[in-house]
């Protein structure tokens, strides 16, 4: 299942990177919930959180319907 995630998080990295910004993926659990580190811009940006959540969460579920939940930590 980790390596779907990654492929998943490749999907969106440009569109982070973009920004100055990237995400690193720390742990997927048998829970299905993904543990992502947000770096650069993204790790300070005040709105990291709606990203995570409407872009990176989004992207990830659609490929690997198994995740129920992505967080930040």
């Amino acid at each position: 299942m980790r390596e779907k995630v990654e492929k998943a998080i490749e999907k969106v990295r440009p569109m982070l990177q973009a920004d100055g910004g990237d995400v690193e993926l720390i742990d997927v659990t048998s829970e299905g919930v993904v543990k992502l580190k947000l770096q650069g811009s993204c790790g300070c940006c005040p709105m990291s959180q709606i990203t995570l959540k409407t872009a990176i969460e989004k992207i990830i579920k659609q490929e690997v319907p198994e995740i129920k939940e992505v967080i930040a930590i």
